[in-house]
């Protein structure tokens, strides 16, 4: 495993991939950012664990369909382990229709990019999970989602009954993927207010991230795939 520490600032990103020339490209391509450090690098999903220990990185780059430990039991370890400060995950496949998509999204993951994806994308989804300010906004991402949320086996939620009517409001429109600013201007509030309203749906729902808010507001039919 190659590794590369970095002291510069900003933030810090860890790719996780059993193909070397993907983690050489991306590393490359995302260490040349002013913002962005490369702190380390890893082939296996059971390698996870002692790279975030080491380099305690703010994001990790993680392919789904690794040997040994894939990405989904990875993101799994990574997100459940002791302590309270968690590295966001995107995950990285080369399909558009991952079963793995589905269930890296519930165990927590921020979301997910193809490996095809454009230099601009890929730079693009490390900033915005690292702020933590929009679920990965691909087309595709929503597009797994909603089908994920129309399965039969879904069963609503009666959770949103603890939620107020401006709340579900803000959650509507997390759902339908605007950020923090889009969302004040539509309901002619303060950013902040719009701040405040996502982190008490946050805790009132038990949720780790707008990612995961998405996802319950479809299960729970506050919204509905294709509305």
């Amino acid at each position: 495993m190659a590794t590369t520490e970095s002291d510069r600032p900003g933030i810090r990103v860890a790719i996780v991939d059993d193909q070397a020339m993907v983690r050489q490209g991306f590393g490359a391509l995302l260490g040349a950012q002013p913002d962005i450090s490369v702190v380390g690098d890893a082939a296996d999903g059971d390698e996870v664990a002692e790279l975030v220990r080491r380099t305690r990185p703010d994001v990790i780059l993680m392919d789904i369909r690794m040997p040994r430990m894939n990405g989904l039991d990875a993101t799994r370890a990574v997100l459940t382990a002791p302590g309270d400060a968690h590295p966001r995950v995107i995950m990285l496949t080369t399909f558009d229709a991952d079963e793995y998509v589905f269930a890296a999204l519930r165990a927590g993951a921020s979301g997910f990019l193809l490996k095809d994806a454009s230099a601009e994308d890929l730079i693009g989804a490390v900033r915005i999970v690292a702020s933590g300010e929009a679920l990965l906004s691909p087309s595709v991402t929503r597009r797994l989602i909603a089908d994920y949320a129309a399965r039969p086996e879904r069963k609503p939620s009666a959770s949103l009954s603890q939620v107020t009517e401006r709340e579900l409001d803000v959650m509507r429109l997390v759902a339908a993927g605007h950020t923090n600013a889009e969302i004040a201007g539509q309901l002619f509030l303060s950013e902040q207010t719009v701040k405040t309203h996502v982190s008490r749906l946050l805790s009132k729902l038990g949720l780790r991230d707008r990612t995961q808010l998405v996802i319950a507001a479809y299960e729970s039919g506050l919204v509905t795939a294709g509305g």
